[in-house]
């Protein structure tokens, strides 16, 4: 009896234990590398490319994306990053050109554009946009005329 409270003990313990893992591309360069937990991604994890550039970078909560995150393309640059809740994409993302300067931000509820798109160029807004449910139901081109429709409370 004695015995099987020291293996259950020690068993109880060894199962909600987080080990650190590491995956490999054939080429021997990293793939991925992160926290297990229970047989799911926790904690903080990072992600590359073939070539050994960084691919995404974020945390996990029970194998989805939560918090914020980092995209890269396969060059280096910065392709996105912004937050998840239970898996989805939501609130404020940002989308950056070829040179790293943002192109565009938008609003994200359940992985699609749900609320203001902001678009730039040269880092100077251009125009702006709004969504529901990922369908586009109003536009404008000036800022003037954006500031008269909405609150800029909105944006934050």
């Amino acid at each position: 009896m004695r015995y099987l409270i020291v293996f259950l003990l020690f068993s109880s313990l060894s199962y909600g234990q987080k080990s650190y893992q590491k995956s490999y591309f054939d080429n021997g360069n990293l793939k991925s590398e992160g926290w297990i937990k229970n047989n799911q991604k926790t904690g903080y994890w990072k992600f590359y490319y073939k070539n050994g550039l960084i691919k995404k970078e974020g945390h996990y909560s029970t194998n989805k994306p939560i918090k914020y995150w980092y995209f890269y393309s396969a060059n280096g640059t910065k392709k996105s990053e912004g937050h998840f809740k239970k898996g989805e994409k939501s609130n404020w993302w940002l989308f950056y050109d070829d040179m790293e300067k943002v192109n565009h931000k938008c609003q994200l509820k359940h992985n699609q554009k749900n609320g203001y798109c902001l678009m730039y160029k040269n880092e100077k807004l251009i125009s702006a946009a709004k969504f529901k449910a990922g369908k586009k139901i109003k536009e404008w081109t000036d800022l003037k005329t954006f500031k008269k429709e909405n609150n800029l409370l909105d944006l934050q």
